[in-house]
């Protein structure tokens, strides 16, 4: 009960503080910031969400080579486009991913054992891509940590040195040990050193692409390069993702109007998110609806 009246009250007010912004100037303010974005980077916005799919794909690719049942790339990378394109927007991505995950594989005769591992382990490559990337970039750019996440520290360097530690004793653990770690029902499966760390590069790979989709809508500004703005990216998904609102809807972009506004202007800004929100969830989402009616429609009619 008190996860869900966290997440409703942290929803809440972050509706409250994107409208406070959003009074400060006319609707008309808001979409001539969208007009105002080039049309080469809205092309390269979705190049770059295109290249972070492809890096998503790896996701799936890497895992079932980790339960050892070999598949052509194509299915693991429809089963981690379709999964992850719809995810990404409902929320809740350990039940919608996995629901997605599990029709498919299970049609491809994987046992669900071999099902349950394989959505462990993209779930466990998801934080471990995030433990990675951002025990770096916090660590060497200490970002101010906004009064409505209530974190017990001023700066993001203490979560960057918390972040790198659990990162070198996953990669530490991974070399030395052969069996799964247990802790409190919870298992952490055991990765071969060269598959731990190919996962590092698959999932650091996504985050960074991921931050760019939006970084390339932004007026460029002196103050404001791509490696601040990917330890302000990485901090406000992290606040999305615990406020368990599907996308880190509203939460995700009062954090990042803490962060970033000034130097970049509030109505530049949310008309850069919204462009975003467009290209990086919408476009997938409907994508990845289609390709699901698309091969569901395909299997009825083997079926019949």
């Amino acid at each position: 009960m008190v996860p869900i009246l966290l997440s409703i009250g942290l929803f809440a007010l972050s509706i409250w503080a994107i409208t406070s912004e959003v009074r400060k100037y006319p609707p008309q303010s808001i979409l001539n910031g969208i007009a105002a974005i080039p049309p080469w980077a809205l092309a390269l916005s979705v190049v770059l969400m295109v290249l972070n799919y492809g890096f998503l794909t790896g996701y799936d690719a890497l895992a079932a080579r980790f339960v050892r049942h070999p598949l052509p790339y194509g299915q693991t990378a429809l089963v981690a486009v379709i999964s992850y394109a719809i995810s990404n927007s409902v929320g809740l991505a350990l039940l919608s991913g996995s629901a997605i995950r599990y029709r498919f594989y299970a049609k491809w005769g994987l046992t669900p054992g071999k099902i349950g591992q394989i959505i462990a382990f993209c779930n466990l490559s998801f934080w471990i891509g995030l433990f990675a990337v951002g025990g770096i970039v916090f660590a060497l750019e200490p970002l101010s940590v906004p009064g409505i996440l209530h974190l017990p520290f001023d700066t993001v360097q203490p979560l960057g040195g918390l972040f790198l530690v659990l990162t070198m004793a996953y990669l530490i653990l991974s070399s030395v040990s052969q069996r799964s770690l247990k802790i409190k029902g919870w298992v952490l499966p055991h990765l071969p050193l060269p598959l731990s760390l190919a996962q590092i590069v698959v999932t650091s790979g996504d985050w960074a692409l991921a931050a760019a989709v939006l970084y390339v809508l932004l007026p460029a500004h002196p103050d404001l390069n791509y490696f601040i703005f990917f330890g302000s990216y990485l901090l406000a998904q992290i606040a999305g993702i615990i406020s368990n609102v599907p996308g880190g809807l509203g939460v995700f972009e009062t954090v990042l109007i803490l962060l970033i506004s000034p130097p970049i202007p509030s109505d530049q800004l949310l008309g850069a998110l919204l462009v975003y929100r467009g290209i990086y969830y919408f476009l997938p989402l409907l994508l990845g609806v289609v390709l699901l009616a698309f091969h569901e429609i395909q299997q009825r009619r083997h079926v019949d």
